[in-house]
């Protein structure tokens, strides 16, 4: 099999290196599945960079999720077919034209959905779900604010919102904001000409319910600014640290931007801060993300949730891959296609 190995940590251009290995052979309980299409996500951004503790040491291959066929069923697994299209969440190893993963992390592909999108229904949409149905319980008239709406997780969870019958503000710049109409954004909001603070507590609303934050630092102190009674923050990473990573003179600014915050004014107004870490998740309760896998391969199969892929790049070319993710043009997910 072919397999991008993150050698170092640092510039794309420098950091992979594309090697040949053999053929993974799947033990009890897992599945080998033939890949056609890997996932890019973020954090395999702050990986390359050297900022995500839990991703394994280069030499590595990273990734988090993959579609493609099976290959093979290794013992105990027999409600899987050979041949069959799949998607799965790789939990690194995904870089490669064949990948081995438990059982629990695969699910079928809707008929409806390509292989080339379904990556978008394994990391993104599975964590859109659980910030949106597990964490809180988005109602009818709620009001919420996605932050990077635009991007992979934003614009799931931007579609689940509206599914609930919420009002929906987005963050995107200038270039993504037709497309956050096009989601359903009831209030696109351009980061780049507005304060998303100044907007939300000028407008009708006054206040939002639920934010939902990938960006960390100041996003999450001026987010909570944001929050009314009752309110939650839902976070799920902390984009602003690969700046850090450029310039750690940017570290204690990211930190202090955050800000300093007690729990006794939380308990008064009944407010929530929740932090999310998928990869915890899918380690430490197995079977509850197997749940969530066919939760949104249902939702997509429906046609009440539409995986959104901005760019395919072929398997050749990783480095412009993540240039391209890293650079924040993207809308939806990007994908790397081994075909």
């Amino acid at each position: 099999m072919k397999k991008w190995v993150l050698t170092r940590f640092g510039a794309a251009k420098d950091s992979f290196v594309m090697e040949e290995g053999p053929d993974p052979v799947p033990g009890a309980g897992e599945v080998l599945i033939k890949v056609s299409h890997s996932g890019i996500n973020f954090a395999d951004i702050v990986a390359r960079n050297g900022l995500y503790d839990e991703a394994p040491k280069p030499p590595c291959v990273i990734g988090y999720d993959v579609s493609g066929e099976v290959v093979a069923l290794g013992a105990g697994v027999t409600d899987l077919v050979v041949g069959s299209r799949v998607l799965a969440l790789t939990r690194f190893g995904g870089y490669a034209s064949q990948v081995v993963v438990p059982r629990s992390s695969v699910t079928a592909i809707p008929a409806n959905i390509t292989q080339e999108q379904a990556p978008a229904l394994a990391t993104q949409a599975c964590t859109a779900w659980h910030c949106s149905r597990e964490l809180v319980q988005l109602h009818a008239g709620d009001v919420v604010l996605v932050q990077a709406a635009a991007g992979g997780v934003g614009s799931m969870i931007v579609q689940m919102a509206k599914q609930r019958g919420c009002f929906v503000y987005g963050t995107a710049s200038t270039a993504k904001q037709s497309f956050l109409r096009d989601l359903g954004v009831d209030r696109p909001i351009d980061y780049t000409r507005e304060n998303f603070k100044d907007v939300i507590l000028s407008g009708p609303h006054k206040h939002v319910d639920v934010v939902f934050d990938n960006l960390g630092g100041k996003g999450f102190k001026q987010g909570m600014a944001t929050l009314g009674p009752c309110g939650k923050m839902v976070c799920y990473g902390a984009t602003e640290q690969i700046k850090a990573s450029k310039n750690k003179l940017y570290l204690l600014p990211l930190a202090l931007g955050f800000g300093l915050f007690s729990p006794i004014p939380l308990l008064m107004q009944s407010k929530a801060i929740l932090m999310v870490n998928m990869l915890v998740l899918a380690d430490n309760k197995p079977q509850l993300f197997q749940s969530y896998l066919k939760a949104v391969a249902e939702m997509a199969e429906e046609g009440t949730i539409k995986p959104m892929i901005s760019k395919v790049f072929p398997a050749s070319e990783l480095a412009e891959a993540h240039v391209f993710v890293e650079s924040r043009q993207s809308t939806g997910k990007v994908i790397l296609s081994w075909q």
